[in-house]
């Protein structure tokens, strides 16, 4: 006897899967890999194998032994969380064991302790990246000087990020800052998977085209970041003078538009991690009051907080209220 599931419409049939999405995410990371093995060397492919590898292995470990569940890791969404968990963290960090301890903290509380796949309050990579930057301060801020690199050598020169130079405030950091133009391209220090804006939007445009993500996110949260940041340059640009606070001689001021946007993990949490289809608002218009707190909240903490970057708090603290977003934004009923 042939049963039927009867269910209400609308009925709308589609090849798009779990599994097909992941793995797309995953080729739109690519442009970024590629452009780290360039930048940092080899360190930056193995840092991503490690981490990768981490995450399936331990979210296999949690679905056989803990959950006791049919195994996933052939979604991709593993493979994902390793690659953006990698891209967070600094091409010199030469401690491994750090990494394997990220990837457990992102799929064994970010992502399993929940349930698994769509059922995670929180990115799990960012959940894993905060981790390690508040327990391992040191070896996350500690970045390689991309222009003396070694190719096979995990042993490079440090050096500050633009952030690190604007934080600090010190009366050299301008003459210190790159160029608009390497910014863009990713010839600048940072975490080696959020350098390069140019591979992140055509990893981004990529996704776009393949209708995975949409713009309301990307859009209004670098915009938004880019408007705040560009209206306290307006009334106080960034400039050397005298702090009237200590009489020193040090770098006043806001930093303009164009290099908040271009330095730190705007591009890559914008693009990436903030249009995390299960973390972020299902309506449009939720998904652009989303983006838009993700901006301010970026902006507020570079500027005002201890840490020169903000991007994984603010996208973690605007997962938080995602529910009350979709509470207020509800999608349109089909036959209403």
């Amino acid at each position: 006897m042939n049963l039927l599931n009867i269910s209400g419409s609308p009925h709308v049939h589609s090849d798009e899967s779990t599994k097909r999405i992941m793995w797309r995410v995953n080729m739109a990371l690519i442009p970024a890999l590629l452009v780290a093995i360039a930048y940092f060397g080899i360190s930056a492919l193995i840092i991503s194998a490690i981490s990768v590898l981490s995450c399936v292995l331990f979210q296999w470990l949690v679905e056989k032994y803990i959950l006791k569940v049919p195994s996933t890791i052939c979604d991709g969404s593993a493979v994902v969380t390793g690659l953006l968990l990698a891209f967070n963290v600094p091409a010199t960090i030469d401690m491994m064991w750090i990494v394997v301890i990220g990837a457990l903290v992102a799929i064994g509380v970010g992502k399993m302790a929940f349930g698994g796949l769509g059922k995670n309050p929180f990115n799990p990579a960012l959940v894993g990246r905060v981790f390690l930057l508040i327990s391992f301060p040191v070896q996350m801020t500690t970045w390689p000087d991309v222009s003396k690199v070694s190719f096979f050598g995990l042993d490079t020169v440090t050096g500050p990020t633009p952030l690190g130079l604007l934080k600090g405030r010190g009366a050299e950091a301008l003459d210190q800052l790159p160029q608009a133009w390497d910014m863009f391209i990713g010839h600048i220090g940072g975490s080696f998977g959020e350098v390069s804006a140019l591979a992140i939007l055509l990893g981004a445009a990529y996704l776009c085209w393949k209708k995975i993500i949409t713009w309301h996110i990307p859009v209004t949260f670098i915009g938004t970041a880019f408007v705040f940041s560009a209206i306290l340059w307006l009334v106080n640009p960034v400039h050397v003078g005298v702090d009237p606070t200590d009489g020193m001689t040090k770098l006043l001021g806001f930093i303009d538009p164009l290099t908040t946007i271009l330095t730190g993990g705007i591009m890559l949490g914008a693009c990436f991690m903030a249009t995390d289809m299960v973390t972020s608002p299902m309506a449009k218009s939720g998904q652009i009051i989303f983006g838009v707190g993700c901006g301010l909240l970026t902006v507020i903490i570079r500027t005002w907080g201890a840490y020169p970057e903000g991007v994984s708090f603010a996208i973690l603290l605007m997962n938080s209220v995602t529910p009350l977003i979709n509470r207020c934004c509800k999608p349109k009923r089909f036959a209403c």
